[in-house]
């Protein structure tokens, strides 16, 4: 998924520069028939703004989320669905659905945990339950977004909604077995949190109605209290084409 993501980032960086240069040398021969070189240059050299800025926008797109503390990476997908009120504000809604694979150690448990543990298990005995992680979340909330250039526009958003998560725990011999039995017997947890944060990123404008977008999510929320000792970090990334439509915003 990093090699995706840094590979497309590249592939849009290179379209959008042969772009802006298609653009700025068709913009520089119509003005050089009409006017002066000098007033060619310069008009060329300025930024040259959106013009169509539509009601509407719709992304839906691969998306990773990787939480360090847990050392747990999720991919899945999230979409979003966007109104522009204003050029520069928006407000919009936000889901992902997410999934994953790695172990708990008992480091990430609460002290009393790790006191069981302690009194349980003969010191020195390494511990590590394999688990399943499947995460839905659910946001909404404004977008401030940057339109000054034609080909590229720059969005920042306050990250904040709901995150619910269920992780299902899978002993691997009869030691973790058994430590499970007594801490989960169900072998199955769910939980709903809240997460806030800060996300943003860019879109590069193909054509009138298709861009490409770039998002970033860095949020923090706490689950399963009664299981893990702190709270976590994660950061979320979503690359896709974003679509367009409606009359166009003032």
């Amino acid at each position: 998924m990093r090699l995706l993501l840094k590979r497309g980032i590249a592939l849009s960086i290179t379209l959008l520069a042969c772009l802006e240069l298609t653009a700025k040398g068709q913009a520089l021969k119509t003005d050089v028939d009409s006017t002066s070189t000098v007033q060619a240059t310069s008009v060329s050299a300025a930024p040259t703004p959106q013009n169509y800025i539509s009601r509407y926008e719709i992304f839906a797109a691969p998306s990773y989320l990787t939480t360090p503390k847990l050392n747990l990476v999720q991919r899945g997908f999230n979409a979003d669905f966007v109104i522009n009120v204003k050029r520069w504000f928006s407000v919009g809604g936000d889901y992902s659905n997410l999934s994953g694979n790695t172990d708990i150690v008992p480091q990430e448990l609460t002290p009393a945990l790790q006191q069981l543990l302690a009194s349980s298990v003969p010191p020195g005995t390494l511990i590590a339950v394999p688990y399943k992680s499947a995460a839905q979340t659910f946001g909404a909330g404004p977008q401030f977004n940057f339109r000054r250039l034609r080909r590229a526009s720059f969005f920042v958003r306050p990250a904040g909604g709901g995150l619910h998560e269920t992780i299902t725990l899978n002993p691997d011999n009869p030691l973790t077995g058994a430590l499970v039995a007594q801490i989960v017997p169900s072998r199955k947890k769910s939980d709903l949190t809240l997460f806030y944060g800060v996300g943003g990123g860019v879109d590069l404008n193909m054509s009138k109605h298709v861009g490409v977008r770039f998002a970033a999510d860095f949020v923090h929320y706490k689950l399963f209290s009664d299981l893990l000792a702190t709270g976590q970090n994660g950061v979320r990334l979503s690359v896709a084409p974003i679509f367009r439509f409606g009359g166009s915003v003032k």
